[in-house]
């Protein structure tokens, strides 16, 4: 049956993607953005060019905006909640801005569901960067990565909280208040602590989004600072699994509801992100890249990567797609579109 999706932060890198998915297969779809970033305004023209300006309703606002956003979710049956403040470094150089947007929007979207009489289904896409620096965790250097000593999968969800940088308590704030909902209100809500994601439509920038900014600073021939010792690993999902998981979140969601799952690539998919990326995009490249050094920055993790097999488990859920041909699929998408950027 048709859904009523409120898609907040719909016109970004993922809820552009996912908001095409769903007006492909026929959902109703409203678009809360309050359109401030860069890429916004280009990924709503490529919808509306795809299906046309009718084809969903655009509202243009702030999460911090509470009245606004209780009145966009009136007859919301799914809210994704993927608008925020998206940089560590932005918040460490205005943590008021980030805990407003990211901390108190979260808590208007969540409101304004409670308050909506329906009982829509709430995804919010959280950050493993509320597991903090893991300094508990015991990490081994080998010649291109750090890894884990025993983590043999990855993070679990049973990792200890620990929000490090302003970025990491605001949206950890989040996280927490939206598990709670659950318990406190019955609201079907399901947390996703996602790594790096990647993909088309994505116009990173050195603070965010660090796979794609590389990959455009190498094709449009601009600057790439490294920072700390480049071994640092990450794991990587391609924005297409990340979506897979969303629909399952929602097809299960007598299963999801009140739950939290790391939504990662894994152990299959990790990548220092530069002594095993700067090669890779190198060799798509057909050259060699200079690059400029820089110190740690504050909250970097040496190593994270997520355990999924909870959400294997539970929502039947796993990457299909691999880390070469996924990045492979980006450097091309970045090439054909490189006058956007």
């Amino acid at each position: 049956m048709k859904k009523n999706y409120l898609i907040t932060g719909g016109a970004g890198f993922i809820g552009s993607n996912y908001v095409h998915r769903l007006l492909k297969r026929g959902e109703a779809v409203t678009i809360f953005d309050n359109l401030a970033r860069a890429g916004a305004p280009r990924n709503l023209e490529w919808l509306k060019k795809e299906f046309g300006a009718n084809a969903f309703e655009m509202v243009v606002g702030d999460v911090r905006d509470a009245d606004r956003i209780a009145e966009a979710a009136k007859g919301a049956d799914v809210i994704v909640h993927l608008a925020g403040q998206v940089a560590v470094t932005t918040s460490v150089t205005n943590p008021r801005d980030d805990f407003e947007v990211n901390a108190l929007g979260t808590f208007n979207v969540l409101e304004a569901a409670r308050l909506s009489g329906k009982k829509p289904i709430f995804l919010y896409a959280s950050t493993n960067k509320v597991y903090g620096g893991m300094d508990d965790v015991e990490v081994v250097e080998d010649a291109t990565r750090w890894h884990y000593k025993d983590l043999t999968y990855g993070a679990p969800e049973t990792q200890p909280l620990d929000f490090h940088s302003p970025y990491g308590c605001s949206k950890g704030t989040g996280d927490q208040y939206v598990r709670d909902y659950f318990r406190i209100y019955d609201l079907p809500t399901v947390v996703l602590r996602q790594s790096c994601i990647y993909g088309p439509r994505q116009f990173g920038i050195e603070d965010q989004g660090w796979l794609a900014w590389m990959i455009i600073a190498a094709v449009t021939g601009r600057k790439i600072t490294v920072y700390g010792d480049g071994k640092q690993v990450r794991d990587v999902l391609h924005v297409d699994d990340l979506l897979d998981a969303y629909d399952a979140a929602i097809a299960n969601i007598e299963v999801a509801k009140g739950q939290v799952y790391n939504m990662g690539g894994g152990v299959n998919n990790v990548l220092a992100i530069w002594a095993e990326f700067g090669p890779m995009i190198e060799s798509l490249l057909g050259k060699k890249i200079e690059v400029a050094r820089g110190d740690w920055r504050p909250g970097d993790q040496r190593v994270f990567y997520a355990d999924y097999r909870k959400a294997e488990r539970e929502l039947g859920w796993k990457p299909k797609i691999s880390l070469e041909e996924g990045i492979e699929r980006l450097f091309q998408w970045v090439k054909e579109n490189k006058d956007q950027f």
